[in-house]
């Protein structure tokens, strides 16, 4: 029996954003008794909540969202799981290894860290992160497209680092790369898992929000 898991948080007024992008907002616009229609007003940043990031978003001679293909988007989950590591450890080749020898071409990498556990709390800028050498083993092994439930790939709050590393990597490649993500722990184990990261039509943009969602048993 196929089933559905949703790995999107949800998308509210006051959300936790990276520090300096854009603060969410969703209010009404017109309602049904006075408007005859409900729509609603959003204010979002193209990195709001559960998003992907293009490779432009680091390089502008990198591709932009528009410019890379739909399957860059979706595939078989592999899950490395590195849950359990404390606040702020690098996540190295040597954890990724089970997970990227399992590879195969088009499927999407999902990092299950634990940290969307963290979700609207201070500690959720302590996730764990990529190292540059783990990120450049991801895509020797042919990953193109990374998707993790955490802030960022790279570290975040007190050990930022503004040259993003790990994204350089992955998008140098032209990698895509899913962020704020959920749930993915109930991926761990799973073996028929496909993954869906399917962006806003933002044409020339660095990114965008998505509704990530995981099918479960096959078609």
């Amino acid at each position: 029996m196929t089933r559905w898991l949703d790995l999107s948080v949800p998308v509210v007024t006051g959300m936790p954003v990276y520090p300096g992008d854009p603060e969410v907002t969703v209010s009404p616009a017109l309602r049904a008794p006075a408007d005859g229609v409900n729509v609603l007003s959003l204010h979002l940043g193209s990195q709001s909540g559960t998003h992907v990031d293009a490779p432009y978003h680091i390089d502008d001679a990198w591709p932009r969202l528009d410019e890379l293909p739909l399957s860059r988007f979706t595939g078989r989950a592999v899950v490395a799981d590195v849950r359990g590591l404390t606040p702020r450890s690098p996540i190295t080749p040597e954890l990724l290894a089970p997970a990227l020898d399992a590879f195969a071409p088009d499927a999407v990498l999902l990092l299950a860290t634990g940290w969307s556990a963290h979700w609207g709390t201070d500690a959720y800028a302590d996730h764990p992160w990529l190292t540059p050498a783990a990120a450049e083993a991801v895509v020797a092994a042919g990953v193109r497209t990374v998707a993790v439930d955490a802030l960022s790939v790279d570290p975040s709050g007190p050990d930022a680092d503004p040259a993003l590393p790990a994204h350089r990597v992955l998008c140098g490649a032209g990698a895509v790369i899913a962020e704020n993500l959920t749930r993915l722990d109930r991926l761990v184990g799973v073996a028929d898992a496909e993954v869906f990261l399917f962006p806003l039509r933002l044409p020339g943009a660095d990114g965008a929000p998505v509704r990530a969602v995981a099918r479960l048993g096959g078609a």
